[in-house]
């Protein structure tokens, strides 16, 4: 039985990213997608990423997003925040001030599950982090670190693991629905 390929497209990518990038404050500075070049340097794929068409990409400031990365349904990326300083109206606020921006570095093989939320707070992910679904991801994950909750937190690191070991976990009994009733 052939796999199925994990990753996307060229055109699907293509398709997904005009779907999810957002510019809601392009008149106070627009940003800019980056891929990263090895996203389209695997052989024998097109891509080596996944971008869900249903996630939201802020690019009031610039996003970077290294090869091998998921960034899952629902999930939302934010390069802006409103300013919350002071008494007077925030509206008015934006309208005199505009809003804070700055860039975000999405380094390789990243994972942002279903749902989560990375805020304007967040600059820098770094290779190999896991963000668990439905997370709010407030400041700077380490590498290979496993994040979870709201707000998100260190859960775990990712460890080596050999083929064995991973294919040990893969095969362990799962919970059956007919065992059970």
């Amino acid at each position: 039985m052939k796999k199925k390929p994990a990753t996307m497209s060229a055109a699907r990518l293509q398709e997904a990213i005009a779907r999810a990038r957002r510019f809601p404050h392009k008149n106070i500075h627009k940003g800019e997608l980056v891929l990263s070049p090895e996203v389209f340097r695997t052989p024998g794929r097109e891509t080596n990423l996944v971008i869900s068409p249903f996630s939201i990409l802020d690019c009031t400031g610039s996003i970077h997003i290294g090869p091998w990365c998921n960034i899952g349904p629902r999930t939302r990326i934010y390069t802006h925040d409103t300013i919350h300083y002071g008494t007077e109206p925030l509206a008015l606020l934006e309208e005199d001030i505009g809003v804070l921006w700055q860039d975000k570095y999405i380094g390789a093989d990243v994972w942002i599950h279903d749902g989560s939320i990375v805020l304007y707070q967040v600059t820098h992910i770094p290779d190999g982090v896991v963000l668990g679904a439905g997370s709010v991801l407030t400041r700077n994950p380490g590498s290979y670190e496993i994040w979870a909750g709201v707000p998100a937190r260190k859960i775990a690191d990712r460890k080596e693991m050999n083929l064995e070991q991973i294919e040990e976990i893969a095969n362990r009994q799962r919970f059956l629905l007919k065992d059970y009733l």
